[in-house]
């Protein structure tokens, strides 16, 4: 009888036991879950072995010298002295050329001949009116010296003075005409006239364009031939309104061609004084290194350096890149050591603003309410903790 007392004692004890230990387990779930339904969607509990594993290690934000730097497009081109349109300055018939589009001439080469009967009429009207030049020059002389003895009347002066400065105006005319029009000035005071007129190139460089074929009759103003020197080519680039205050005479450019992946140097030389209607200015810079097979008109990339300044940054491990945008943990410490062992390692996931990239760190705008002297972020292993917020957010 004992026994089965005895055996019974033991019965209800075990059972008792197992009630107490589901209710004391329901209760632990119970607190964890309202644990859990208070932490933040931004937060994330590390435990002690947790922690251990993801080798997590805390820093501050620091000061550091980094060099800033904004983008700008543009394209290659020369200065205006060393691009010319070539026209003929009297109209005329295109006798002779070998010029085509890429060939390269020296300044004085001969490129064209044109033809046209008034080059003939220009060149007889000069001489006819340069022989006049000198029958009225001789009479309004004699007529000076008569006036000086009163042997002539007055009016026979003046008219010896007209005549005489009307036909100098003339010679003196046709005389520059005969220069402007590429006809041999010299040849012609030796009565040697000409129905052609020479057109020599102005500027070493290469043709770039021919509008004209033999035989083709072109006006004064006609652009015949286009030229261009290459040896002095400049990137010509469009800043944003933004960017304008950050620009200094000497700062260095980086830029790439569309059609390459090397990258070249230039150096800012003028920025323009007004900005344009889609609020941009434009902005020229000597490139450093001159290339002869460069093209005017190729697009460019290019990073303006801006210099460097003191700004808040962190080490580049400490950002992590979700979603296309950038973040931060920031450590959120508990009250004591013995709180941190029982309630783990608490850490807020935070959005952040970024800015340029220099030796292994990168400049980061602060959020509100951050302390950065006192203040700890995850600089170390940051992505760790991601991977176990979107673990828990899947559970």
């Amino acid at each position: 009888m004992q026994t089965i007392i005895k055996y019974f004692t033991i019965v209800f004890l075990s059972v008792l036991l197992v009630a107490c230990g589901d209710k004391t387990g329901k209760q632990e779930q119970v607190s964890e879950s309202r644990q859990e339904d208070t932490v933040a969607d931004n937060e994330v509990t590390l435990t002690n072995l947790q922690y251990r594993t993801a080798g997590i290690q805390l820093g501050k934000v620091e000061m550091k010298q980094i060099s800033g730097t904004f983008k700008a497009n543009g394209v290659l081109d020369v200065p205006p002295q060393q691009q010319v349109s070539i026209s003929v300055p009297i109209g005329g018939f295109l006798k002779s050329t070998d010029m085509l589009q890429g060939k390269y001439v020296k300044k004085g080469d001969l490129i064209a001949v044109f033809e046209n009967p008034e080059f003939i009429n220009i060149q007889q009207d000069y001489l006819d009116f340069k022989s006049q030049l000198e029958y009225a020059k001789s009479d309004y002389e004699r007529q000076q010296e008569l006036a000086r003895e009163n042997v002539n009347a007055q009016k026979t002066l003046q008219q010896a003075n007209a005549s005489y400065h009307s036909l100098l105006a003339k010679v003196t005319g046709l005389r520059e005409k005969i220069k402007v029009s590429g006809l041999n000035l010299s040849l012609v005071d030796k009565g040697q006239v000409s129905a052609s007129i020479q057109v020599y190139a102005p500027i070493s460089g290469y043709i770039t364009q021919v509008n004209a074929n033999l035989g083709k009759y072109v006006t004064s103003t006609d652009v015949v031939f286009e030229m261009v020197d290459t040896r002095h080519l400049h990137a010509e680039l469009t800043v944003f309104e933004k960017d304008v205050p950050k620009l200094k005479i000497g700062q260095t450019v980086r830029f790439t061609l569309a059609n390459e992946t090397r990258e070249r140097l230039a150096k800012v030389y003028l920025i323009g004084r007004e900005i344009s209607q889609d609020r941009t200015v434009r902005i020229h810079c000597h490139i450093e290194e001159e290339d002869n097979q460069l093209l005017p008109g190729l697009f460019l990339k290019a990073l303006v350096e801006s210099g460097a300044n003191e700004v808040t940054a962190v080490p580049n491990e400490a950002i992590i890149d979700y979603l296309g945008d950038k973040f931060i943990f920031i450590n959120k410490p508990a009250a004591n050591r013995a709180d941190t062992a029982t309630s783990g390692y608490h850490y807020i996931m935070q959005p952040v603003k970024v800015g340029n990239t220099e030796l292994g760190y990168t400049e980061i705008i602060l959020p509100e309410n951050f302390d950065k002297n006192n203040d700890e972020l995850v600089i170390k292993n940051a992505y760790a903790l991601l991977g176990k917020m979107k673990n828990s957010e899947e559970e």
